[in-house]
């Protein structure tokens, strides 16, 4: 399928594989769940779920992950989806939230990220290939170190607010 090298960089990978969008489990932090609320005037769009990749729940590399975002279950609060496996927010054109709105790690991707900060590498799930000739992938997705620094200080700075064990954390139907 022929793509043009204007459009979107996640448009191009929507039309050549699943996204992030389709195939990610997006942990949402308690701010998270407050902004969209606000946003959108809806409830009850997210659920807790168990990682489907097992590793994923081997975090003891970063305490502050592990200890705040799992449950003594082992589920973490995420965003339901659609019945194709979709995210909720993933409209025709991609995320219908705003971006200052979105999860804070749909902000933070493909950056890659402990408590210490902005790691040097890239996560490798952004079709690399569809880049033009001479483009980055941060030039591509129209992101910048700056923002990601600012997400990644918000993010860890919410963490430590959830309670897993908390009234709130109650599994969401």
């Amino acid at each position: 399928m022929e793509t043009s090298p204007e459009e979107f960089l996640c448009i191009r990978c929507s039309r050549h594989m699943k996204t992030c969008c389709q195939t990610c489990d997006i942990y949402t932090t308690l701010g998270d769940v407050g902004r969209i609320e606000a946003y959108t005037g809806q409830t009850g769009f997210t659920e807790f779920r168990g990682p489907a990749i097992p590793d994923y729940a081997d975090q003891d590399d970063d305490p502050i992950w592990r200890d705040n975002v799992f449950r003594p279950d082992g589920t973490r609060r995420v965003l339901k989806k659609q019945a194709n496996g979709d995210c909720t927010f993933l409209g025709n054109a991609g995320c219908i939230l705003p971006l200052e709105t979105r999860p804070l790690i749909c902000r933070l991707y493909p950056f890659s990220y402990d408590a210490d900060g902005i790691t040097d590498e890239l996560s490798t799930g952004c079709p690399t290939e569809l880049l033009r000739i001479g483009q980055g992938l941060l030039e591509a997705l129209d992101m910048n170190l700056t923002d990601a620094q600012r997400w990644h200080r918000q993010l860890y700075e919410e963490l430590p607010k959830e309670n897993v064990n908390s009234s709130r954390s109650r599994v969401i139907p």
